[in-house]
């Protein structure tokens, strides 16, 4: 689970940093790769929650 967890803070720091791009500098690349980076933590937070459910199981 620390994994999902340290993929997630990645992920998330690139969101930011490509969205900060886009919004202040009008970068048309980097609205693709913040879009990207959004779907990609879509899936890591149902992977966490998925492994959150697992381990409060036992």
């Amino acid at each position: 689970m620390k994994e999902i967890i340290e993929k997630i803070q990645e992920t998330y720091t690139a969101f930011q940093k490509d969205a900060e791009l886009q919004v202040e500098n009008g970068n048309k690349a980097a609205g693709t790769r913040a879009r990207k980076a959004s779907l990609e933590l879509d899936k890591l937070m149902k992977e966490f929650r998925k492994a959150s459910l697992e381990a409060s199981k036992n």
